[in-house]
């Protein structure tokens, strides 16, 4: 600096937070400043990236609030699963106080008695046996949206053995990082549902001399996972290389469920129990359902093992609850109880348009015949209601608003191609 010239003023417009100007952050927020902060100064300055910064923090503090201040009841929980899923009354109960027990042993509490203090709560993983359509992905989700916890759902047919094609059983986890917003301790706290487990069994039967790399290799990798351990994970997902940073995420305090259908089980356990099954094409549908669902209730780790799930992994599985199949008087229900059921759906889509909709009780009745002929459970439902709405919701917004529109079983039949407003809003 040349003698006599006069030191650049500095900006009064930084971050006094991160030190960005003005110029590079935008629009600052002025507040009396404490000398910690900015010494020497009166105000203070904070940028909106440094906000966003806070808030993020104090959203993380609010959801650990959560978990800690408002853990439900179990009968609390059971009746926020009404509000949504319809029938499957027992396997409500048995998860809703898996699910409060699992987080008192995260939560804690204060024991008192010192008899009680150096007892330690095992971990207890739920495992879910019913037929497709039935609500097992339903219940997982909707419980963790009460409970608010990250979520997330695996498929263990994309899963194999660590150094083959598919993904690594760390995807899992990385799945539930990423619906923390990578906020790890939110993550640790949450919940993972595996769909499809009886798709990883073993293949004892198979001759063939690859190995098998999606089946008992995989039971085996996720072992360690189910009962807790500090998990290396790709922050970016896919597989494992020496060079890779990686997330570590501890797996103690998370809670899994694991959902299959478990095809045949019910043949396992009638062969155990001496009681033979009634034939393919002997007896009504809703008799073979009936004894189904009787036979797979009695189900234990024994016939799980002949099924083919290791024991080991059973073992960390200890909460089995077994799903019915749904009946077509559930999917009338599903179809018109539940906060989010189809025909409230569409009647919103509707009066967005100004327009009124209505299903006759043969049409519902009709729809569920349809999803139920199917056998692919609730599943079925929102396809049929797509093809049958399509034609109308095309044409909807056209027509003259103030219209009520009624859906019969004649037009589910598709016996009437286009239906007229059947009267004035």
């Amino acid at each position: 600096m040349s003698e006599g010239s006069t030191p650049a003023a500095p900006n009064p417009l930084a971050c006094d937070f991160c030190g960005r100007s003005a110029a590079e952050a935008g629009p600052m927020i002025e507040g009396k400043a404490l000398q910690a902060i900015a010494p020497g100064s009166a105000i203070a300055h904070i940028c909106n990236q440094c906000v966003d910064v806070c808030e993020g923090i104090f959203q993380q503090h609010e959801r650990a609030k959560v978990q800690v201040d408002k853990l439900p009841t179990p009968r609390e929980l059971v009746a926020h699963l009404d509000d949504y899923i319809i029938g499957q009354e027992n396997v409500k109960k048995t998860l809703a106080v898996a699910v409060v027990n699992h987080y008192k042993r995260v939560l804690g509490g204060e024991i008192t008695d010192p008899d009680l203090q150096d007892v330690e709560v095992a971990k207890s993983n739920v495992l879910l046996i019913g037929p497709t359509g039935c609500g097992k992905t339903a219940l997982a989700q909707t419980l963790a949206r009460r409970l608010h916890v990250p979520f997330a759902i695996g498929d263990a047919t994309t899963l194999t053995e660590a150094g083959y094609v598919g993904e690594d059983v760390e995807n899992l986890i990385l799945k539930l990082v990423m619906a923390a917003d990578y906020d790890i301790a939110a993550a640790e706290k949450g919940i993972i549902y595996i769909d499809e487990i009886d798709k990883i069994g073993k293949t004892s039967q198979n001759v063939s001399i690859t190995r098998d790399v999606s089946g008992e290799g995989v039971q085996q990798a996720l072992l360690k996972l189910l009962e807790g351990t500090t998990a290396n994970v790709p922050p970016q997902g896919g597989r494992k290389h020496p060079e890779q940073q990686y997330l570590q995420v501890n797996t103690t305090d998370i809670l899994f469920i694991c959902g299959g259908t478990f095809v045949g089980l019910e043949e396992i356990i009638g062969k155990r129990l001496g009681r033979k099954l009634i034939g393919f094409g002997r007896g009504e549908v809703k008799d073979r359902e009936v004894e189904r669902n009787e036979l797979v209730a009695q189900v234990t780790p024994e016939d799980l093992e002949r099924y083919g799930m290791i024991p080991e992994l059973i073992g960390r599985l200890p909460i089995i609850a077994t799903l019915d199949q749904l009946s077509v008087a559930d999917l009338e229900r599903i179809l018109n109880e539940p906060k989010d059921a189809l025909t409230k759906q569409y009647r919103v889509l509707f009066h967005v348009d100004g327009a009124k909709l209505e299903f006759t009780g043969a049409a519902i009745h009709e729809i569920a015949k349809l999803a139920k002929a199917r056998g692919t459970g609730a599943r079925a439902l929102r396809s049929i209601m797509e093809n049958l709405m399509l034609e109308v919701m095309y044409e909807l917004p056209e027509r003259e608003a103030g219209q009520t529109y009624t859906i019969t079983d004649a037009i589910v039949r598709k016996e009437e191609r286009l239906f007229e407003p059947s009267s004035k809003a």
